[in-house]
């Protein structure tokens, strides 16, 4: 019984010195493809676009809010001076302005998601590429995104190396 027990752990020692050594020759490379998105020149150009398209629909709606705000102003201002049919009228408008400026948010919310989600299928793909060549060059056993990962070792970070290729690439 004893013998049997021995051989058992022996056998448990062996395979976890084994298992360990194997693991240990197993390169993890990390990347962050965040930081590649912003940091790469397709990336900044691409985030610039995006910015100035935000810009620009940011700005149709605080013109938007303001004429809201100048209707809903006068309607409180004038509406006691009104008659019924008059009020009833400068609220519908009201509402109606309403209804336009929450699609008008609505729309440009919208646009901006599938601006991001069109320039993320754009760039993607060239980028993973890199990260794949970079993987096969590095001899990694596995590439990770940072995103999900809680601590990581910093020379395992090649995110800096992905950049400067993926520059050379575009």
């Amino acid at each position: 019984m004893k013998k049997s027990i021995c051989w058992v752990i022996l056998a448990a020692v062996l395979i976890f010195a084994w298992a360990s050594v194997s693991l240990a020759a197993d390169k993890i490379c990390i990347v962050s493809l965040q930081k590649v998105m912003q940091g790469s020149n397709a990336g900044k150009k691409a985030t610039e676009d995006f910015e100035k398209f935000r810009e620009k629909k940011s700005q149709e709606i605080k013109n938007a809010e303001k004429e809201l705000q100048k209707m809903k102003d006068d309607l409180e201002k004038q509406g006691s001076l009104m008659t019924p049919s008059s009020r009833s009228e400068k609220e519908t408008a009201f509402q109606k302005k309403m209804r336009d400026y929450q699609l008008l948010v609505n729309d440009t919310n919208e646009e901006l998601r599938k601006r991001d989600r069109e320039t993320a299928e754009k760039i993607g793909p060239s980028i993973m590429k890199v990260v794949n060549a970079i993987a096969e060059r590095e001899k990694c056993a596995l590439m990770l995104d940072t995103t999900a990962l809680l601590y990581y070792a910093k020379e395992n970070d090649y995110t800096a190396k992905v950049i400067e290729e993926f520059n050379k690439t575009k």
